[in-house]
């Protein structure tokens, strides 16, 4: 989730270079999970609750291991979603537990994955939010609790409809609060809080 956090989803998962369908199967588990207990159980994203009961989301779980490999894996994603209709898939969220596990190497990442949006030419069609279990606002410290906003159980691009966040965006006009809000939230949580809510 980028400030303010995006909406996410809950319907289909999908498997792209193949990993083991034990493999698929707990990254696809640990992310909804996430979305249930912190995005939307927190309500770090006001938006979140509605597209995910209407299930149009696509977990992709890929096994790419570089970044080459993993940019094939985004083209493919981001012509896919092209191609649907948003009323059935609104959005994606590429999981790669194989690569980009380091978030200093997945920070720099996600200049290629927005030039690999440009030149496939959905510049002002889709926009790439970043998700990381080891995400870090610039100017935050590594423990810094405000950074479990955006802190995915795997390293995660959240692929998103520009015109759905525009909708979102004039629906709630207070969207540019919302970054600010999810800061008080995650203080008032802290740290035990946050473990807690995996054991609920």
């Amino acid at each position: 989730m980028p400030a303010p956090s995006s909406a996410i989803t809950g319907a289909t998962s999908t498997v792209l270079t193949p990993c083991t369908a034990a493999i698929d199967d707990a990254c696809v588990a640990a992310t909804r999970r996430w979305l249930e207990r912190a995005v939307i159980g927190l309500n770090l994203c006001p938006f979140a609750n509605a597209v995910y009961r209407k299930k149009q989301i696509r977990f992709a779980v890929t096994a790419a291991a570089d970044a080459d490999e993993l940019l094939n894996e985004l083209g493919h994603e981001l012509l896919l979603l092209a191609q649907a209709d948003p009323a059935e898939l609104e959005t994606t969220l590429l999981i790669h537990p194989d690569t980009m596990n380091g978030f200093v190497d997945y920070h720099f990442f996600i200049a290629e994955a927005d030039a690999a949006l440009r030149n496939l030419g959905f510049d002002g069609i889709f926009q790439i939010a970043s998700l990381h279990p080891a995400y870090e606002f610039a100017g935050s410290l590594q423990d810094d609790i405000e950074n479990f906003t955006n802190r995915s159980p795997y390293p995660t691009l959240h692929l998103l409809r520009e015109s759905s966040i525009d909708r979102a965006v004039a629906a709630f006009p207070h969207a540019a609060a919302i970054f600010y809000r999810n800061i008080a939230t995650m203080r008032r949580l802290g740290h035990e809080g946050w473990r807690e809510l995996w054991f609920v």
